[in-house]
């Protein structure tokens, strides 16, 4: 009954997380044999000023680029 639990900083198209979900969904089937009915894929959306690697939030990265 795998359990898989994304973080991603918030910002994506609705198509795209359909996409990252469909992908890990069909990885676990394939690599580790699991039944589609147990698999359940769980992604956490994250404001990207509650994010930060290296000191500086995404919001802080993205706005100077």
């Amino acid at each position: 009954m795998p359990l898989i639990d994304v973080s991603i900083a918030r910002g994506r198209a609705p198509e795209q997380l359909r996409a990252l979900i469909d992908a890990l969904h069909c990885a676990v089937e394939q690599t580790v044999g699991a039944q589609s009915e147990n698999i359940t894929v769980l992604v956490r959306e994250v404001e990207p000023e509650h994010w930060s690697r290296a000191n500086r939030t995404v919001a802080e990265r993205t706005a100077t680029e």
